[in-house]
This record gives C-alpha cells, structure tokens and sequence, in this order.
C-alpha cells in the first residue's frame, strides 16, 4: 500500500512558499516502517535535500537538512508549523546524525525508539512554542527527499509540450472550411483580463511580449473601441484562422450596451466602431455592416473573469450577464468562462500551475463562481496573462495555450451545428 503524508496541503504550501519550488517525496514514514533510527538513516541516505517532519498532538517540527544526509556537517534549519503559520530558526552546520541521538548538550535532537523529540528553551522560544520542562512525545515521523518542481527535465517536458499546442494551433481549421478565420468575442467586466489575454495570445505565438491591445488600469477601462486582432505567427506566414474580438468592459450603469452585443454577434459592427455605453450602434452608422456574412459574425463568445474578485461583483452585473447568457442560447451561440490572474491567488506558486486545475484553491474557485454563474465546470478555463513581464514564461505558455485550443474547438462545435442552409 502506497504511503501518505499526514501534511495538510496548506502545510506544504507553508514549506513551499519559504524552501522553494520544492516537490516534496515521502522516502519514510515511521508507522509502516517502525520508529527506528537505522532504517530513517537507510531511506535517506544520498537523498540530496532532505526534510524530516514529526507531528505532535498540537504541532508539526521539522528540520530541512539543505544537503541531504551525509557524514559532513550540513546547513541545517528548523521549523514548526502551527496555525499562525511558519517560524524558522538557523541551526547552523552540523552532523545529519547528531539530530537523531542523545547528546547532553544539544538543543535539538529527535529519539525515534522513544518517540521524543528535544529541543531547548531557548529554540522553542525562537519557534513560538509554548515552555515545556520535558520532552516532546511525537505521534508520527517522515522524511522527505526535496526535489526541484521544475528541473531541467520537466522545463523540457513543457517546451515540448508548448511547442506541440502551437502546431496544432497554427494547423487549426474552423469546421467545414465555412469561414477562413474563427471569430472569437472577448466579454466581462472592465479589468478582468480580455485586453491581456489578447495580448498573451499573440505574445506566444510571436514569441516575444507585445502590448497591441491597450491595457490599464482606469475603472472605466481602457478597451472603448470595438477591435478585432489577427494572430501572426513568429515567421510571419500570414495571419493565424482566428481572430480575437476584444469590446468595451461590462458594468452596472455602464460599459458595453447590450444591445451593442447583439449587433457584434449578428456581424454588424464594424472594427474600431467607438462604443457609446448610453447608445447602441444603429443602421445609420457610416461603417454599419448592413449584409454580414457567416465569416463576419461571433462563433463564439468568452467571458472573461478575473479569478480573485468575480465573487465581489455586484448582484445588478451578475444579473446582467446572466441574461446575456440566456441571449446567447437562445442564438445558439456557444460560450465559455475564463478565469485571469490565476497565479495571484494565495497560496499558489509556479509549480502548481503545472496541474492548475487539480489545486485546492483553484478548486475551490471554480465550484464558486460554477454555482455564481451556472457555468459547467468543464466550460471553465484558467490562465496567467502576461502583465508586466518582458519575458515568455513556457508555464504561462502552456495554460494560454491549452485555453486557446479549448475555446478554438468550442468555436468548431457552433460551426459543425449550423443548419446546412446557412
């Protein structure tokens, strides 16, 4: 039976948020493979870095050996874990073997065929335990070997990973050969991320950060023209078959009218049309697109959220999107949910977005905004744009990537269900 760690996903994150993208692998466990000494030392030897973890009934302690087990003295620290977090204490060089035997003038050491672990006043002061005059009983004791998350094999693996989305992208073709272009609508509140996800996108495939589509931070939003942005790919081959369609923000009182919406599903706006939030578009317009064909209407739309405040929007805006959404089915336009600023949540680190979407936090956002919403949770995409950084990242590529490809298909599904006569 594979063993399990007793450290909560919190207390990793505690650990990973100060030792590094660490993956932490469970080398012993002391209630399978009996509290002694000898076989700690077995399991653990030539591990590189180590971190050996003993649970109290109130706390964890723990101390990360930053060379592994070894016969030299190595750089050693200290921790406990409680509910007010983390607290460290250096314990300098010293021998991995001295923690695990009596010595009357250490103030830190751990007897396993006791199930005891020492540790002086004066550290327990510095780790914010409370005074005891005895020792420590211990419930549980594991050691672990502390991997790099994302080492040179697994970057590799994501390049090639990034560089495989990429074809298939760039070989993509909207169903049927209706249309030469896919056209993909942008929608949701002002700031939550549709102007950076453009951005993103042909950052990627250009293969440098680019700031086409404006971006900021004004409560009105920055995006008040209606623009529709090809993707070039980086040899400049020509334009990539789809295009992103970026719009005013949504609001309360303001924003994208709604029906400005239906005329830029329907085809009729123009690019650069200049939004007027207290009036729609009409047949009037100089530019109107009185005759759109299939190549200039929405074939599908994405709101998009950001995921640290969509549950702060206020009951008017949800209300509002809400009957946007019951519009698009009744148009039978097919739409999903992507959720920005993914990263920023707490808690996560790089490494979690290897595997974002089976991240407690990332979890717990999703069953949230799904019940806020009425979205099914496999309509729910998440990634990390590109905000202010001035390199690629092929971890941020990988989401973006795999979230375009998802959306593309998405598009292909309304395509596929038009009626032969269109």
């Amino acid at each position: 039976m594979a063993m399990r760690t007793r450290l909560t996903w919190e207390q990793e994150k505690y650990l990973r948020n100060y030792f590094g993208e660490k993956k932490f692998c469970l080398l012993y466990k002391a209630s399978v493979q009996e509290f002694a000494r000898e076989n700690l030392l077995w399991k653990c030897q030539d591990q590189g870095p180590t971190m050996v973890v003993v649970y109290s009934e109130k706390y964890v302690i723990g101390v990360y050996l930053q060379e592994g087990f070894q016969e030299n003295k190595v750089s050693t620290m200290l921790f406990t874990i409680q509910e007010t977090g983390l607290s460290l204490c250096a314990l300098g060089p010293c021998l991995p073997l001295s923690l695990f035997r009596y010595e009357e003038t250490s103030d830190f050491f751990i007897l396993l065929d006791k199930k005891t672990v020492t540790i002086s006043s004066e550290i327990r002061k510095v780790l914010r335990l409370p005074a005891l005059s005895g020792d420590t009983f211990i419930q549980e004791c594991e050691a672990f070997r502390c991997d790099e998350l994302l080492d040179e094999r697994k970057t590799r693996g994501i390049v090639g990973l990034c560089s495989n989305l990429l074809d298939a992208l760039r070989n993509y073709k909207p169903y049927g050969d209706l249309v030469h272009q896919t056209r993909i609508l942008l929608l949701g509140p002002i700031g939550a991320g549709k102007s950076s996800f453009v951005n993103s996108v042909k950052s990627v495939f250009k293969g440098s950060i680019t700031h086409q589509a404006l971006v900021g931070c004004d409560r009105n939003g920055i995006s008040d023209k209606y623009r529709t942005y090809s993707i070039m790919s980086k040899n400049d081959s020509g334009p990539l078959p789809f295009v992103l369609c970026d719009s005013l923000g949504l609001s309360e009182n303001g924003g994208l009218h709604t029906d400005d919406i239906c005329h830029i599903l329907k085809g009729h706006t123009p690019d650069r049309y200049q939004f007027d939030f207290r009036k729609p578009i009409t047949p009037n317009h100089p530019n109107y697109i009185h005759d759109p064909l299939l190549k200039d209407r929405i074939h599908c739309v994405v709101f998009v959220f950001d995921i640290n405040s969509f549950n702060q929007l206020s009951c008017e805006l949800v209300a509002k999107i809400k009957q946007i959404r019951r519009d698009l089915r009744k148009h039978g336009i097919l739409h999903l949910a992507l959720l920005t600023h993914v990263d920023s949540l707490t808690w996560i680190t790089k490494g979690d977005l290897l595997d974002i979407y089976s991240c407690s936090p990332v979890k717990v956002k999703l069953g949230v905004f799904h019940r806020l919403f009425g979205f099914a949770l496999s309509d729910i995409l998440v990634v990390s744009n590109y905000d202010s950084e001035w390199q690629l990242d092929p971890v941020k590529d990988m989401l973006i990537l795999s979230s375009l490809k998802e959306i593309l298909y998405t598009a292909n599904g309304f395509l596929e269900d038009l009626p032969l006569n269109k």
